[in-house]
């Protein structure tokens, strides 16, 4: 194992152990038998190892969902998706929360991966015509209550011991996000939907449609402005 493995494995195992997932670099040398300048010329400083340390260990978590096919049902895929991401972090505490720290000036690149992926996963049901809005407003969205529900499980456990409390806001959040006969009891629902309510929806999937296969009747500047039409009647349907 190379000298850098070795800090990096350490270290996380340090966070994980640690009572509030802190660690100094001074324990991580002493435990990793390296010198203080052997981790500053592999990750320039603690916040570099920490970086490195969440990337770690995030990776792991990612490898499952690289590692998926997408399914047939791509709103299935999203509950999954959110479910798993609970998991990580009840199982991960110290971990979830630094990750998630606003002291990591910089966002870990594991965690863009993972807004990447829940983003086409959405792209899939917006093309599919189950997307009330467009898919980048609506990985927002999910993913600003998937970890904020996460981090209030794993940071504050005496309060929050109901752990059904997750998919209780998965399902608010994807009744917002999702069409009415996708979070209903199924398409016989649809058609009592108001027009105003199916506006959205429709203009989403035209877009998503639009994104994936640019109509050759239109100059790349037509096709900007009416994907930015599209994307405002999609995401100001609450307004």
């Amino acid at each position: 194992m190379s000298t850098k493995a070795r800090i990096l494995e350490v270290a996380a195992a340090l966070v994980a152990e640690s009572p509030n997932g802190d660690v100094s670099t001074r324990a991580v040398c002493e435990a990793a038998g390296v010198g203080a300048p052997a981790l500053y010329r592999h990750f320039g400083d603690k916040e570099g190892l920490l970086s490195a340390v969440v990337d770690h260990g995030y990776d792991k978590y990612l490898a499952t969902k690289r590692r998926r096919r997408p399914g047939t049902d791509p709103v299935q895929d999203l509950r999954d998706g959110w479910d798993t991401h609970t998991e990580f972090a009840l199982r991960n505490p110290n971990l979830y929360r630094l990750m998630n720290s606003p002291a990591m000036r910089t966002p870990p690149a594991a965690a863009l991966e993972s807004h990447q992926i829940l983003t086409a996963d959405l792209q899939r049901a917006a093309e599919q015509g189950k997307l009330r809005l467009a898919p980048e407003l609506a990985a927002q969205i999910i993913m600003s209550a998937n970890v904020g529900v996460s981090l209030m499980l794993v940071s504050r456990p005496a309060t929050f011991t109901d752990r059904t409390i997750s998919r209780r806001v998965r399902d608010a959040v994807h009744a917002a996000v999702f069409t009415t006969d996708v979070t209903d009891s199924g398409p016989d629902t649809a058609p009592s939907e108001p027009t105003e309510s199916r506006l959205p929806a429709t203009a989403t999937r035209l877009g998503a449609l639009l994104r994936q296969t640019p109509s050759p009747a239109f100059t790349p500047a037509e096709t900007g402005l009416l994907t930015e039409w599209l994307d405002r009647l999609s995401n100001t349907s609450g307004a």
